[in-house]
């Protein structure tokens, strides 16, 4: 193999070259190194030594006991919480004209009676008033324009 001058190699850098090239071209495919490993060998059905039993003696406190059943009663509450809200919105969802009208005819009826009778007390309030004026009463009508500058004002005479 022939080096390039521009590029200079080292013999032993000119060998390793040629052999990665060879081996890039290479027709044959490159056996792949296993990466998993299955034991066929039958397992025994029992072993030399005998079981040795394991009881469960597992003690929970009173207060894990507790917490764990205010919890459920807490996830309860709030399943039941959810589903109504979920109910209401379906109801809402589902409105029509005519059911809004059916439901919002009594309170406007409700509502032009209280308006009715207000306007009548109002009236027979107003209609027995009366005004009794004593003293004299002077009317002046005179005005007096001392206007001076660009922002004025007429003062009315006394």
């Amino acid at each position: 193999m022939t080096t390039d001058p521009q590029y200079p190699l080292t013999a032993e850098a000119s060998a390793e070259a040629a052999r990665l090239i060879r081996e890039a071209y290479r027709s044959e495919p490159t056996p792949r190194p296993a990466t998993s490993f299955r034991d066929t060998t039958p397992v025994p059905a029992f072993g030399s030594t005998p079981p040795v039993p394991q009881p469960d003696s597992r003690i929970v406190p009173q207060w894990a006991a507790g917490v764990a059943v205010a919890s459920i009663g807490v996830g309860a509450g709030v399943t039941g919480l959810g589903c109504g809200a979920w109910l209401v919105l379906q109801g809402l969802s589902s409105v029509t004209l005519l059911g809004v009208l059916a439901v919002a005819i009594p309170f406007a009826g409700v509502a032009a009676v209280a308006t009715a009778v207000g306007a009548a007390i109002a009236r027979a309030r107003s209609a027995s008033t009366t005004h009794v004026y004593q003293g004299q009463v002077i009317q002046r009508t005179e005005v007096t324009a001392t206007a001076r500058g660009m922002l004025s004002r007429a003062k009315a005479g006394r």
